[in-house]
């Protein structure tokens, strides 16, 4: 039986409605913040495809309305389950503009472990979007999304992450720090999301994002958004990669 959902977040930011239509409806916009990589048909009942490493998962445009409303829902699964995402966006004073979130939908036979990885994962990467329109906004990201080994402990993994970023103690949100994963360039910049599954560091080329994720039995991963020209994006994720499974190995 498939059980209902619905989570909604609201934020405001320093852009125009047309440039947050940009950063919402389009795949390179979409790419500067959300997850994996992104393609929008720019139409309704057009197709949006979000690939994560080999898996692509499509959902229909329901509502297409620049710049205002944009909507898009996937297939039902053999479960029952599917996923709709709505954004509502209203122009504000002095060039500001409010955005709403809703995902909404039903979740399948794990639902609760669902809906707790949704409830703590979705406001992080809305945050995401109020990140790149406040710093970033109109600049092209490489998306960087790689997971690593699954680490049942989560003190462990956040003390081993701590040390493989050389950090000498728990960050707090608006700390500044330098992170020097080995074999990586080193990070310097400031720490902007801090949750349960989730470390951020906003730095002045990039969002990186360190997670591990609890409620489905501790894989470990990174999702960054790297603004820097002519970056490759393989082999930028074959080297996260390598030094996930070496950190944790």
């Amino acid at each position: 039986m498939a059980h209902p959902f619905e989570l909604t977040h609201e934020i405001e930011v320093p852009a125009t409605p047309e440039e947050v239509w940009e950063a919402i409806a389009t795949g390179p916009g979409v790419d500067a913040w959300f997850m994996g990589r992104n393609e929008i048909e720019p139409r309704e009942g057009g197709t949006t495809r979000l690939t994560l490493g080999d898996s692509t998962e499509e959902a229909t445009i329901t509502d297409w309305e620049p710049p205002t409303r944009f909507a898009s829902r996937t297939a039902e699964g053999p479960d029952g389950a599917l996923h709709a995402f709505e954004y509502l966006v209203e122009g504000r004073e002095k060039g500001s503009t409010l955005v709403r979130w809703v995902h909404s939908g039903f979740l399948g036979e794990n639902w609760e472990a669902e809906y707790e990885g949704l409830s703590e994962g979705d406001p992080m990467y809305f945050d995401k979007l109020r990140v790149y329109l406040t710093y970033f906004r109109g600049r092209t990201a490489t998306p960087v999304n790689v997971f690593g080994p699954v680490v049942p402990d989560r003190d462990q993994a956040w003390e081993t992450f701590r040390r493989g970023l050389g950090l000498a103690a728990p960050a707090q949100v608006e700390d500044r720090v330098l992170l020097t994963p080995e074999g990586l360039p080193q990070l310097e910049g400031e720490v902007d999301w801090l949750s349960r599954d989730f470390l951020g560091v906003r730095t002045d080329d990039g969002i990186y994002r360190f997670m591990h994720i609890s409620v489905f039995g501790g894989p470990t991963g990174v999702g960054h958004h790297i603004f820097v020209e002519g970056l490759d994006r393989a082999a930028t994720e074959r080297a996260w990669e390598e030094w996930l499974n070496g950190l944790f190995a």
